[in-house]
C-alpha cells in the first residue's frame, strides 16, 4: 500500500491513498481515502481512553470463557487418551477423548468466564469509586476482590489467599502489558 498526500485534495490530513491495482502498475487514479485514525461518530467516545463498562464485561467474560475452554479441553484431552484401556477400539478410544475433553473444557471455561465477569463489575465499579483513575491500583484491587469473592464460600483463609493471588496476577498482567508495550516493536 502506498502512502501518499495530495495538497490539492480538500479531504482530511488524516488520511491515506489506497490504491489496491498498485502493483499490476495500472494507470488509475487512487480509489479510496482510508483514515489512519479511529473514528468516532460522537467527539465523547474520541475523548475516553478505556474501554466502557459494558466493553469492559464482554471483553474479559468472554476472554475468560474462550481461554478457560481452551485448557480445559486441552487437559481433558490427555486425562483422556491417559485413561484409554487396552484393547479398546478406535472409536471408543475417540469418544473417550471427546467426552473428558469437552467436560473439563466446560467446565475449566465457566470458571474461568465467571472469574473474567467478577473482574470486569469489580474493575469498572472501582474505577468510577476513585473519580475514574484507571491504573494499576484499580487493576490490582478488582483481581483482589475477585480472587476473594470466588472463594468466599469455602471459608475466611480460602478467600484471603485467593484475593492475595487475584491481585499478584493483576498486578504481574498488568506489568507484562507494560513491558509488551516497551519494549515489543508492534
Amino acid at each position: 500500500m502506498e502512502y501518499t498526500s495530495n495538497p490539492n485534495s480538500d479531504h482530511r490530513q488524516n488520511t491515506r491513498r489506497y490504491h489496491p491495482y498498485q502493483q499490476f502498475n495500472i494507470p488509475i487514479e487512487h480509489l479510496y481515502d482510508l483514515p489512519t485514525s479511529p473514528e468516532y461518530l460522537f467527539i465523547e467516545e474520541a475523548q475516553t481512553h478505556r474501554r466502557s463498562w459494558s466493553e469492559n464485561l464482554q471483553y474479559y467474560t468472554g476472554s475468560g470463557y474462550l481461554a478457560g475452554a481452551i485448557l480445559g479441553a486441552s487437559k481433558g484431552s490427555v486425562d483422556g487418551i491417559k485413561a484409554a484401556e487396552p484393547g479398546e477400539s478406535l472409536k471408543l478410544r475417540a469418544n473417550r477423548l471427546l467426552n473428558s475433553g469437552g467436560l473439563a473444557g466446560r467446565r475449566y471455561g465457566n470458571s474461568m468466564g465467571t472469574l473474567g465477569l467478577i473482574f470486569a463489575g469489580l474493575e469498572s465499579g472501582v474505577t468510577h469509586l476513585r473519580g475514574g483513575a484507571d491504573d494499576l491500583l484499580s487493576t490490582v484491587l478488582a483481581g483482589l476482590g475477585t480472587g476473594a469473592l470466588y472463594r468466599a464460600a469455602a471459608g475466611p483463609r480460602s478467600a484471603a489467599i485467593a484475593g492475595a493471588v487475584g491481585g499478584i496476577t493483576a498486578a504481574a498482567a498488568v506489568a507484562g502489558k507494560q513491558a509488551v508495550k516497551r519494549y515489543v516493536p508492534i
